[in-house]
């Protein structure tokens, strides 16, 4: 019973209204002003006072006196007689906080207890409680941010997670994809190689047993049958953008045809008509397509060039209608039909479509192994990506978030870059390149660097510091530039929605 009676009492003291804790003043704690009840001890009446860093001791009454005895400023806790003296705010019913010295008796309510303003002509009142009320607003408010950003962020990485395993899972499978589009490459290579060779052998046979004229004749077949091929649009030009498509000119084998590959097969033109399509880019195009010719076909002279124009004459010039614009016909496919087998005999002509096709298969063959090989390249890259300890942060991939100011529009692309464009359009400026997780030891997930961005004029170049707080949605919340060419995102994340400590409780002042 006495155990039980003994609980009673003390639920009955600790459900007290807390209006008659805060009852109890700093007065009537034995400290002087401006010092926190855990540094009471070491401010006693009845002795001297003995500066913090042991310097000097000095009679009790110079302590808060307006001077300063102490180079440490532990003898003014309560004035703003020393320069780098700090004040504790009691603030008894909401949260202490401390002010630097300077701001005592300033005429400036910097404690929401006012006791920083004891002797200035400044009436402050005591808004603790208030403030505390909606402390505690905001705490719950906050509390519903963080179980909702909590709930967001086991999804995502629930998600990431999963992700990774469907790509490791991937990457086995197309290694093994590999192995066999390596088996079936080399044997399509294998069967390209017999069928070129016999090509080759009957081509030659039947170059033998032909005259000149005809071999010069086939040639103009096969240069216009080229023409027809890659004029896509059928506006009687060849253009670059038109070679891009056929991954014929990829000479670097990276599975695209760049700009630079292009122009090159057109002799650095962007754009060519028959006649230059025949003197100028056939004999750079005929090795990419492996086929062979002799030194005589291969001789373009100008009376061939202009047979040619005369075969495929590809503007019609309106005489009906001087004001509309000159429109190129498209090549008669129909004639060229006609010609393309001109020359060879049935068994030579079936050697070399038999080698087409060979070449064609070794094509789509080796097209496939580079298409898996860049499978596994993007896959590895995106396995090497540290998404955060459980992944979380894999679902900002691929996502690009933005904020608007005044002039400019900043957009934040997570693990790839940030950048910046004028509100009235332009071209967007690079402020950085996904660079590293760059938060402190405890956490480095709290903020993410993006480096080698466009060079400022006369200046280093650009950089984006992105600073991660938990959040219920993906947002950029600010930008701003502290230092030339370096610049500061805000953003906030379920992804930073991990075990967040609350320290509402550290907070409260230690008098309670």
């Amino acid at each position: 019973m006495d155990f039980l009676l003994r609980c009673v009492q003390l639920f009955l003291v600790c459900s007290l209204d807390s209006r008659i804790i805060l009852k109890i003043s700093s007065s009537e704690v034995p400290r002087p002003r401006g010092v926190s009840l855990s540094r009471a001890s070491l401010y006693s009446p009845q002795n001297d006072f003995t500066c913090f860093d042991n310097s000097k001791t000095i009679p009790f009454s110079q302590v808060n006196d307006d001077y300063c005895d102490c180079p440490d400023a532990s003898d003014e806790p309560g004035t703003s007689a020393c320069p780098y003296g700090t004040f504790y705010c009691t603030n008894a019913g909401y949260e202490p906080l401390i002010i630097s010295s300077d701001r005592v008796n300033d005429g400036i309510c910097d404690c929401c207890d006012g006791s920083d303003e004891y002797s200035s002509s400044s009436t402050c009142a005591n808004n603790c409680l208030e403030l505390d009320k909606y402390a505690k607003i905001e705490a719950i408010e906050r509390e519903k941010v963080l179980k909702a950003g909590k709930e967001i962020y086991a999804d995502y990485s629930k998600k990431g997670i999963q992700e990774k395993q469907y790509k490791r899972t991937k990457l086995n499978e197309l290694e093994k994809n590999k192995l066999e589009a390596e088996s079936s490459l080399a044997e399509k290579e294998r069967l390209k190689y017999e069928a070129e060779t016999l090509e080759n052998h009957a081509v030659e046979h039947w170059k033998l047993q032909h005259p000149q004229e005809e071999i010069r004749t086939v040639h103009q077949s096969e240069v216009l049958a080229a023409f027809v091929k890659y004029d896509a649009n059928k506006d009687g030009k060849v253009s670059y953008g038109e070679l891009q498509q056929d991954l014929t000119f990829d000479k670097d084998n990276d599975g695209k045809v760049s700009a630079e590959e292009a122009l090159y097969f057109l002799n650095g033109h962007e754009e060519v008509e028959v006649e230059a399509f025949a003197s100028e880019a056939w004999s750079l195009i005929t090795p990419f397509l492996k086929t062979e010719y002799d030194e005589n076909v291969e001789e373009k002279t100008d009376g061939d060039i202009d047979e040619i124009s005369k075969e495929e004459e590809i503007v019609d010039n309106n005489e009906d209608n001087a004001d509309q614009e000159e429109e190129s016909k498209p090549v008669d496919t129909e004639q060229y039909e006609e010609t393309q087998n001109l020359g060879y005999d049935e068994e030579t002509q079936k050697l070399i479509d038999a080698a087409s096709d060979a070449r064609k298969e070794f094509s789509e063959a080796e097209s496939n192994l580079r298409g898996i090989e860049n499978e596994i390249k993007r896959i590895n890259e995106y396995l090497n990506i540290d998404f955060g300890p459980n992944e979380e942060y894999a679902p900002l991939l691929g996502e690009c978030f933005e904020f608007v100011d005044h002039e400019y529009i900043y957009k934040l692309c997570p693990f790839e870059k940030t950048v910046q464009q004028p509100k009235s359009g332009g071209h967007e400026t690079s402020l950085g390149n996904w660079g590293k997780w760059s938060g402190p030891e405890t956490n480095k997930y709290q903020k993410m660097l993006f480096e080698g961005g466009q060079p400022c004029w006369n200046g280093p170049t650009r950089s984006t510091l992105v600073n991660l707080s938990c959040g219920s949605e993906n947002k950029v919340t600010s930008v701003f530039e502290p230092n030339r060419c370096e610049y500061v995102f805000t953003f906030t994340t379920p992804a930073s929605c991990y075990d967040v400590i609350n320290n509402d409780s550290e907070k409260r002042h230690d008098e309670l």
